[in-house]
């Protein structure tokens, strides 16, 4: 029942990748296993640099225009 290297029944082609949310999920590792991948995939950096520059923009907006500084 138990796979040493957990494979699916079916084969290993094409299961890696599936192999691998399903270790992250058992280890309870999704989250981080989620922002490596995003961080990895160019289009998912330049959107999370995107959303952060756009979030500080907005912050510092609020700052000034509340008179905190």
């Amino acid at each position: 029942m138990n796979d040493p290297d957990d494979t699916p029944p079916g084969g290993k082609e094409g299961w890696e990748g599936f192999r691998e949310v399903d270790r992250a999920i058992a280890e309870n590792r999704l989250t981080s296993y989620t922002w490596k991948k995003t961080w990895a995939d160019p289009w998912g950096k330049l959107g999370l640099i995107l959303f952060g520059v756009l979030f500080l923009a907005f912050l510092i907006y609020v700052i000034i225009y509340d008179g905190l500084i």
